[in-house]
């Protein structure tokens, strides 16, 4: 058993004292094992206010524990309630618990009244509280006729609901006839008393059915009042309205309800008076009337509200203070404001209490002889009155007990006897309210007992505190004393804590806290000890916490949960969602260490927890997703500012996805030029929602919107309305204006022409002007209609001339525009380049030199000098054949170049062009060049041919491209060894009209690299690279010979098939005519292993497979 009290710990001293708790009986309340002798315990009663259902049977709880076993009794308003004379009324048996059979027969009404009942044995007698029982009441709203009401637009109105008196009272609240809450707000609110007030009315308050309902939640029903009408009309209505019953001097008013400061519609006047009982809901109400609507405000004078118990309801018009004290009543003032003025109102509030508890009395067990004492402490406002009472007697008039002195709120007993064990009651009651306490006094003498069971085991995690029982009960009372292990001492380090209920704790439980603890509890009238066990276990970890995420919406997201945990416990792993279960859903998937939602939404937003359980600890981790995505698109665009110049534009942003929006995109459509087509506009932060738009004339405007934010960009808006802008002359002029001739007699004039939105206005035109720009002659204009160019035909060839296109349209002309220089068309050049020289620089490069030709005989824009150049003649072969010309031009008025890529010793032929933008002039004279000697390319070709023991014979073929006379060839070998080293390299020149060379005197199967080139007067071409190995020496030759190859090798393997064949046949002839060899039995019945024919592994003989190759080795 425990202490139904827990005093302060006690913490052992750090000496060797042992660790031994000493408890005075007078501590606190045993519960003392039923299967001692004791005094009756009320257990279960019923609510002392007992408010019953008339539909049903009343059951009046009183239930309660002994030894013997109590016997029960009631009375009913203070009299006996003899339960045999009534046939409705039966205890159930075992208990003291009343069933009132109502439902067939009887009315709740007749059992009405103040019940309280007793329990008694041959110890005492215990008393319940007044039970006051009560039918709950849900009456009818009485029949009214309730007239419509007609009022003014900004007048104030009370609803008034007036319900029922209900038991308990009724529920309030408006609804319309389909039972459809009615809308309240700051102007239109319900009061505390179930009222409807109107602060001012509007003409959207009227209607029909303003409905009051009364629920009664005791018998589930709701009643109804009778609908009011209510008709909210302006001033103009009103007058029509009584205009043919009133004379011009009785109209209601011209003007419609001014504004007007605050007035309370509740309470009424300056100041009130509140009163609440201590512990309940303390609730202030003001509710004024004004126009505009007032708002109010709550202060306490000299003082301040409580932070953690003040909550404002109903648009603030109530103010709530939850768990009253004494210490708030005071001085409240409510404040109610308008534009117009305010009001204020004070309410005086005082808080009472009914009686509550400082130290209830508690059960004493004492054994015979001891001393102990019974207090019963009380507080309320005002101070309750305490009375004793024994075994349900006022202890004025029960029998003297010479062992108890009455000393105010205490009861003193000194030695105790045991015919002395009696029930006292304490009754604490001021006029809010009554404490009624029973407390047993029972003298008994109890050796001591455990009451907790033996050898549990107690497991408890590393590092916290646990906590032995040893629950027990003696009288006199126990004192205990706890050993750990089977031979240790009663503890005494200061580890431990002993609690007075006999619990051992241990405040940081480590490894070596495991073992066997043993409790002993003794008193003089003997001992009794118990063993538990502590087992200590690794504390259950998340070595991998779930991690915050944002991501966007529909994509996949992961948390990790990863534990380790005791081997000898299993965690289960559960989920949550912002401390719910998760949804049931696919998207949602866990498996051992992480949870994985796909397809992300924004409802998938929150946060995300990892619980770990076991039997002993648990632990958990917890990770916010943000859902982010692209902002939802503007919507409500709305143009105002309407200019012919600009524009206002206002939208309002959609949900910015969690990711704040950083700018917002405007576009817009020309619907008449470009319907469809959207251009950009303006761009504005993403704290903007509205822009300043300038715009141009004649466009028919559309605009749409787009947020964007660190995710993208959202989808457009939906369009603007259109704003169609006025016409204006043109703001710009064509731009790219162009002169250039296409033929030698015109000049086509062009432009880049104006789109339909930079027209600014219908007829658009272009006025093209010209002259010639050294001459003295006027502009020549024309107007051409929307086009792109104008051709001025009859021109001087090659002539420049000033140029400017003008914009206009139907209501005026563009600024002046720039005027720029073009020239009329060009002809062929008439001249060719004169005194062409050449200096050959090397065998492939030569450098050509000219005099430029008049410009005025280049007849249009000087491109450049053109060479052609061609080869007619090899020096060598002294053959001339056609050689495609090659063309080199050099840009602008450049008059030399150089001409790369010439072939060595050869003849050369080439002319110069001049070039303009028509094309070629005529050609200079042919001018011929020679190039001297150069290197040569490589040989062809190089083969190794006839490889004998000691020499290799060589065949080339002589270089594609000599570039001169070939004077010699160069021929460079070297051996190369089994590791590809090489050796000493050989020299060797040959004349120049050889293409076979053989090197005799050579290594005998050796490997040679050969290096071979060919050489002019110039130097050495390029070179060729070969490798070849001579033959094998002949001895070793001859030994290598395939022996199958030798004409007496086949002679003797002929002989030996023959002798084969003639034995075989012979065989198969004695076989046919049934003989046998003797000597072929014995050989097949003693077999020798050595003189067995040797037999190959895939199954064939030896001499066939022999015959076999030499057979096909003859063919």
């Amino acid at each position: 058993m425990q202490l139904k009290i827990m005093p302060k710990k006690k913490h052992l001293s750090a000496g060797r004292v042992p660790l031994v708790l000493f408890l005075c009986q007078m501590i606190g309340a045993l519960d003392v094992p039923l299967d001692l002798v004791q005094p009756p315990t009320i257990t279960q009663q019923s609510p002392k206010d007992y408010i019953i259902d008339p539909r049903e049977n009343i059951v009046i709880q009183c239930e309660a524990k002994g030894k013997p076993p109590p016997s029960f009794s009631w009375t009913r308003n203070g009299t006996h309630f003899d339960i045999d004379k009534d046939p409705l009324v039966t205890m159930k048996p075992g208990s003291g618990t009343l069933v009132i059979n109502i439902i067939t027969e009887g009315k709740a009404e007749t059992y009405e009244g103040v019940y309280q009942c007793t329990a008694r044995n041959e110890r005492g007698a215990a008393i319940s509280n007044n039970i006051v029982v009560r039918p709950s009441r849900s009456p009818l709203w009485t029949k009214e006729r309730l007239e419509p009401i007609t009022l003014r637009n900004g007048q104030s109105l009370v609803l008034p609901c007036r319900p029922p008196i209900g038991l308990p009272p009724a529920i309030i609240f408006w609804m319309d006839n389909s039972f459809q809450r009615l809308p309240q707000s700051e102007r239109v609110s319900q009061g505390l008393n179930g009222d409807l007030y109107f602060s001012n009315v509007l003409p959207e308050d009227t209607r029909e059915d303003y409905i009051c309902y009364a629920r009664f939640n005791h018998t589930q029903t709701i009643q109804q009042k009778q609908p009011i009408s209510l008709k909210v009309i302006s001033v103009d209505e009103l007058n029509d309205t009584i205009a043919a019953n009133l004379s011009d001097t009785e109209f209601y008013g011209a003007k419609p309800s001014k504004e007007r400061p605050p007035t309370f519609l509740t309470p009424e006047g300056n100041e009130s008076l509140k009163e609440e009982l201590r512990g309940n809901v303390l609730s202030l109400e003001c509710i004024a009337e004004g126009l505009p609507t007032p708002i109010i405000y709550w202060i306490k004078e000299d003082g301040t509200l409580p932070v953690n118990r003040t909550f404002y309801r109903n648009f603030k018009k109530t103010l709530q203070i939850t768990q009253v004290t004494e210490a708030d009543s005071g001085n409240y003032q409510c404040i109610a404001k308008n534009p117009l003025g305010a009001v204020h109102h004070t309410i005086a509030v005082t808080v009472k209490a009914a009686p509550y508890w400082i130290a209830a009395p508690q059960n004493l067990v004492l054994s015979p002889g001891e001393n102990g004492t019974l207090i019963c402490r009380a507080n309320g406002n005002p101070k309750p009155r305490i009375a004793w009472l024994t075994n349900g007697v006022p202890i004025e008039i029960a029998p003297d007990d010479p062992s108890r002195k009455i000393d105010g709120d205490t009861i003193i007993f000194s030695n105790v006897q045991e015919r002395l064990s009696a029930v006292y009651q304490c009754n604490a009651s001021n006029e809010y309210g009554y404490l009624l306490a029973n407390a047993f006094v029972n003298v008994l003498a109890e050796p001591p007992r455990i009451l907790t069971s033996a050898n549990i085991l107690y497991q408890v995690i590393a590092n916290r505190p646990a906590f032995l029982d040893c629950a027990f009960f003696g009288s006199p009372l126990p004192a205990i004393e706890w050993f750990k292990g089977t031979k240790g001492s009663a503890l005494h380090e200061d580890i431990y804590v002993l609690h007075d209920n006999g619990t051992l704790e241990i405040p940081v439980a480590q490894k070596d806290s495991t073992g066997t603890y043993t409790c002993v509890a003794r008193n003089k009238l003997g001992m009794a000890k118990n063993e538990v066990h502590l087992e200590i276990k690794d504390p259950t970890r998340i070595i991998k916490q779930p991690e915050h995420a944002v991501v966007q919406r529909g994509s996949r997201v992961s948390f990790d949960c990863k534990l380790k945990h005791d081997p000898t416990l299993v965690p289960t792993v559960m989920w949550l969602k912002d401390h719910g279960e998760l949804p049931n859903e696919e998207r949602f998937s866990i498996d051992k260490d992480h949870l994985v939602v796909t397809d992300v939404s924004d409802d998938d937003g929150g946060t995300y927890t990892c619980t770990a359980n076991t039997t002993l600890d648990s632990v958990s981790a917890s990770a916010v997703l943000r859902v982010v995505d692209v902002p939802n698109p503007p919507f409500d665009l709305e143009l105002t500012n309407q200019l012919d110049d600009s524009v206002q534009l206002t939208w309002t942003p959609g949900d910015d996805n969690n990711s704040p929006i950083t700018k917002f995109i405007i576009e817009y459509e020309d619907a008449m030029h470009e319907a469809g087509v959207w251009h950009h506009q303006a761009e504005v932060s993403g704290t903007q929602t509205t822009a300043q738009l300038k715009l141009s004339p004649y466009v028919n405007y559309s605009f749409r919107v787009m947020a964007e934010n660190n995710i993208g960009r959202s989808l457009p808006s939906e369009a603007s309305e259109q704003y169609l802008t006025k016409a204006a002359e043109p703001d710009q002029n064509p731009t790219a204006v162009e002169g250039l001739g296409t033929e030698p007699d015109n000049l086509v004039i062009t432009w880049k022409p104006l789109n339909g939105f930079e027209s600014n206005g219908p007829g658009l035109q272009y006025k093209v002007s010209w002259r010639q720009k050294d001459g003295d002659d006027e502009w020549t204009s024309v107007v051409v209609a929307n086009v792109s160019k104008y051709i001025v035909s009859g021109t001087p060839t090659f002539v420049p001339y000033l140029i400017k296109v003008q914009s206009l349209n139907d209501v005026g002309f563009a600024p002046e525009p720039a005027v720029v220089m073009g020239h009329s068309g060009e002809d062929l050049p008439m001249v060719a380049p004169g005194n062409v020289r050449v200096n050959v620089v090397n065998s492939t490069l030569a450098e050509v030199h000219w005099d430029p030709v008049p410009l005025k005989s280049i007849r249009g824009h000087l491109q450049g000098y053109r060479i052609y150049y061609w080869k007619v003649q090899s020096s060598s072969k002294r053959n001339r054949r056609h050689i495609e010309k090659k063309i080199l031009t050099f840009q602008g008025s450049k008059t030399h170049g150089m001409l790369p890529g010439l072939q060595p010793y050869s003849h050369y032929f080439l002319n110069v062009r001049v070039v303009n933008g028509k094309g070629e002039g005529p050609a200079s004279s042919d001018r011929g060049f020679h190039t001297p000697e150069g290197v040569p390319s490589a040989p062809s070709s190089l083969k190794i041919v006839n490889p004998t023991l000691d020499s290799l014979t060589l065949e080339w073929d002589p270089p594609s491209h000599p570039n001169g006379i070939l004077t010699e060839y160069t021929l460079k070998y070297q051996p190369i060894n089994s590791t590809h080293e090489l050796g000493p390299l050989v020299d060797l020149k040959i004349p120049a009209n050889k293409t076979r060379w053989t090197l005799k005197n050579l290594n005998f199967s050796t490997r040679y690299k050969f290096y071979f080139y060919a050489q002019t007067s110039v130097g050495s071409g390029s070179q060729i690279t070969e490798e070849a190995i001579t033959t094998v020496d002949e001895a070793m030759a001859s030994r290598q010979v395939d022996i199958a190859t030798q004409g007496w090798f086949i002679g003797l393997m002929c002989a030996v098939a023959l002798l084969i064949l003639i034995l075989l046949i012979v065989c198969f002839v004695r076989r046919n005519k049934g003989g046998k060899y003797p000597v072929k039995e014995k050989e097949d019945a003693h077999a020798d292993p050595e003189i067995q024919p040797m037999k190959e592994d895939d199954g064939t003989f030896g001499e066939y497979r022999l015959f076999s190759f030499v057979s096909s080795a003859s063919f």
